[in-house]
């Protein structure tokens, strides 16, 4: 491209150059020619609308009342065929189209830059304005917002910086024909009094809502990664009820206080006590885990405590137990509630002392350890039915933790059975990729009386079950098929499973076609009659799929 011509040079020969920013004496010198009507069109119209866009911008009304003026100047008084307020969200870099008029919501949608990118991006980028005579001919203009057509070839382009001192908000964009070469030169002049009486309101903007927009954004991401921080990395679930447990795991991991961890059978109790220990101050001690339900009770003293030589007959060496391997770390007692009366007076001591003795001897043994308890029981109506020691009980129950049932978890469940399909299908080599979505209906809405111990055997059935990479429903054992479908057939019959195929291929086709019973009953060979009846007798609606 030849050295830039100065803006006086014939419209056809010049190329696109950057206008150097006005000084206040040139500012001055333009208000001569909004008198001037020689250069074929007539500016002194467009004062009236200049003096109320001022003072608008001097009153604060706010940017949308000031840009539907300054739209109107461009597109009535100036004969911009496209106008286009493009604004810059620093924080991300990005810069959007803002408001415009000439441009389809889709073309505006797509008109976002980056800094320097295409004109809009030099212009934010160096803050200095730029003019392509032909737009044509121009190499930076990108044409983003795919509006330029063939036909538009001896369009002009013209772009000026919405600014206050050296920051740079956004940019005001003018696409039109221009014949006469002052009047292009003119036209600029009149964008950058434009865009400089625009500056205030778009910087309170940017303040007020992208700005504060990206706080907010910022804010949840710290948020979110203070969640993280403190999620243990072995569970797995994001409901609100598991965020609760996650607060309280958070905060018992800065001690060595006993937690006492309850649930139903299945809930995942054990995890929680391995995230406790990974993630307190004994992290690097051992973590002994022990099911006190496993063992009748003269093993389990020993299990606990050790044994001396020839404490009992069998006993042909010292042997240390678990609270003795324990020391330095944690020791995770699990079912605590089935202990014995007697048993649970010897666990008190080692509460209340920190010290035991192994059977068959007599010599005080101190540990350092945090002792964590589990039990499905209630405790509290075992201390009123006498099966529980009342001491032992408010020894254990210093900080309660109580992991909700599975049902109470919501999308927990998918999240959970999606993490246990990759798993088995990578344990049993087996291409299983994903789960049906009637196959996500049936696990949501069963109760899951085994919690997630339940779900990971239902879905290493579902895994082995599987023949074309996808779970189905009717993967699943019989009693997680719907009431509508149970109703229908006796469960676990031949009608039942068809039901069940049939139901899930009702659904996916429902799904395929947005809800359109007719495109659905195509894809199924049925009439849309017949589908109707189908849909009915699993009380579906098609709207849920639109």
């Amino acid at each position: 491209m030849n050295s830039p011509l100065p803006i006086v040079a014939v419209l056809d020969e010049l190329p696109a150059h950057k206008i150097e920013p006005a000084n206040e004496k040139a500012a001055v010198d333009v208000t001569p020619h909004y008198c001037e009507c020689d250069f074929g069109e007539c500016r002194t119209d467009l004062l009236p609308m200049l003096y109320e866009m001022s003072r608008i911008a001097a009153e604060n009304e706010g940017l949308e009342n000031i840009l539907k003026i300054l739209l109107q100047l461009m597109r009535r008084h100036m004969k911009v065929l496209r106008g286009m307020i493009s604004l810059f969200d620093a924080g991300t870099g990005k810069i959007f189209i803002h408001d415009s008029f000439g441009l389809t919501d889709e073309e505006a949608a797509r008109g976002i830059y980056y800094l320097g990118e295409g004109i809009t991006g030099k212009v934010v980028e160096s803050g200095e304005a730029f003019v392509a005579p032909r737009i044509s001919d121009e190499p930076a203009f990108l044409n983003r917002t795919k509006s330029f057509k063939p036909g538009d070839a001896r369009l002009s382009f013209i772009c000026v910086p919405i600014k206050r001192g050296k920051k740079v908000m956004g940019t005001i964009s003018a696409e039109r024909k221009y014949d006469n070469r002052s009047l292009l030169k003119l036209d600029v002049e009149v964008l950058s009094i434009l865009a400089a009486t625009t500056a205030q309101a778009v910087e309170l903007y940017l303040l007020e809502n992208v700005e504060k927009v990206a706080l907010q954004n910022e804010n949840q991401r710290l948020r979110s990664e203070l969640q993280a921080k403190f999620k243990p990395t072995n569970i797995i679930g994001n409901s609100k009820p598991m965020q609760d447990v996650y607060k309280l795991i958070e905060k018992i991991t800065r001690s060595r206080t006993t937690v006492l961890i309850l649930g139903e059978s299945g809930v995942g109790k054990e995890l929680v006590a391995n995230a406790i220990h990974h993630n307190s101050t004994n992290a690097n001690g051992p973590f002994i885990k022990f099911n006190c339900a496993a063992l009748p009770e003269s093993v389990i003293e020993s299990e606990l405590f050790g044994h001396e030589k020839g404490s009992f007959t069998g006993a042909v060496g010292l042997r240390k137990g678990r609270f003795e391997e324990a020391d330095g770390g944690t020791i995770f007692l699990d079912e605590v509630g089935e202990l014995t009366l007697p048993m649970q007076a010897k666990l008190l001591r080692v509460l209340q002392e920190k010290t035991f003795e192994r059977v068959g001897g007599n010599t005080p043994i101190k540990v350092d350890i945090r002792i964590l308890a589990a039990t499905n029981r209630d405790l509290s109506e075992m201390v009123a039915n006498n099966t529980f020691r009342e001491d032992l009980y408010y020894r254990l129950n210093v900080f309660p933790i109580t992991i909700p049932p599975l049902r109470d978890r919501g999308n927990d469940v998918i999240a959970l059975a999606d993490y246990f399909v990759i798993k088995f299908a990578a344990e049993m080599g087996i291409d299983a990729r994903r789960i049906s979505t009637p196959a996500i209906n049936l696990l949501l809405c069963y109760h899951w009386p085994g919690n997630v111990r339940e779900l990971e055997n239902v879905i290493e059935r579902a895994v082995i079950l599987s023949e074309d990479g996808v779970i189905h429903g009717y993967n699943f054992p019989p009693s997680l098929q719907t009431p509508v479908i149970s109703a229908t057939s006796s469960e676990g019959s031949l009608e039942a499973r068809l039901n069940v195929m049939e139901y899930e291929m009702i659904i996916e086709a429902l799904k395929a076609h947005h809800g359109n019973m007719t495109d659905a009953a195509t894809q199924l060979g049925l009439t849309r009659r017949i589908l109707g009846l189908r849909i009915a007798k699993y009380q579906l609606d098609p709207k849920d799929y639109k």
